[in-house]
């Protein structure tokens, strides 16, 4: 019986499997311990803590994944020393291969530390505009908004992504032959109507916006969670129509006026 062990022990895929087996452990540990101990001392981690969090956990893993391959390696009779003498050139070759993943990491503490977004943050990526669910070393994973698809977004292309304000302005289209006083007059009833949404946050008259072909832009400012953008443009535009119908105001649109003689 105790052959047999020491035979299994002596056992270099026994040994390997054993190394994997406690690289996880301890990986796992650390998430439990570190996460455990955040929510201890809040009860509601704050989206820059959860951003942290979930960089040092992407840290601990790729830290992890480097140390048990070298033990694995030493196992089974591969000399590490030599390969991490050799790691200069090696090294060369190896960065030219993986460039695009290291320009990930450098950009994902990057995130952090010139805090261009956190997890929480509703952001504009291209076409996609979602939450930021999580933030790694190699990338930036969005939920859409829309589709509540989940979008993966490599670190390097930070700089394509813009963090959404709860700022809205919209446009209140009045024709030219409406009095300015009487226009404010209807903005004004707008704005009322607008504010009595729950999700607004604040509602307020910017002035005239711009001098059309054939309208007036009006414009008012609204301030809502980024989240619910979408939904509550929507549902200001409906409130605009129905205040200028109940005014018996028409909506400007572009008319052609042909004369002959």
């Amino acid at each position: 019986m105790e052959e047999n062990i020491q035979k299994l022990l002596d056992n270099n895929i026994f040994r390997s499997c054993i190394v994997i087996l406690v690289s996880i452990f301890i990986y796992e540990l650390l998430n439990r311990l570190i996460f455990k101990k955040a929510k201890g001392r809040n009860s509601k981690l704050s989206n820059r803590n959860k951003t942290y969090l979930k960089v040092f956990s992407s840290f601990t893993r790729y830290a992890l994944i480097i140390i048990t391959t070298l033990m694995v390696l030493q196992i089974n009779g591969i000399n590490v020393e030599s390969i991490l003498a050799g790691a200069g050139i090696i090294g060369i070759i190896f960065g030219f291969a993986v460039q695009d993943a290291l320009k990930d990491i450098i950009r994902g503490m990057t995130i952090l530390t010139d805090r261009y977004f956190q997890v929480g943050d509703v952001v504009q990526y291209g076409d996609v505009m979602g939450k930021v669910i999580s933030t790694g070393l190699n990338t930036t994973k969005i939920e859409d908004l829309k589709t509540f698809n989940i979008v993966s977004v490599a670190n390097r292309n930070i700089e394509q992504i813009q963090v959404v304000s709860d700022s809205i302005d919209v446009m209140v289209p009045l024709s030219y032959e409406l009095p300015i006083s009487e226009a404010e007059r209807v903005v004004n009833e707008i704005i009322e109507q607008v504010k009595l949404i729950p999700e607004i946050k604040k509602c307020e008259y910017k002035n005239v916006a711009n001098l059309n072909g054939s309208n007036i832009d009006y414009m008012i400012n609204v301030r809502v969670d980024p989240t619910i953008r979408r939904p509550i443009t929507r549902l200001v535009h409906r409130i605009i129509l129905q205040v200028l119908e109940h005014n018996g105001i028409e909506v400007p649109y572009n008319q052609l006026d042909i004369h002959q003689k």
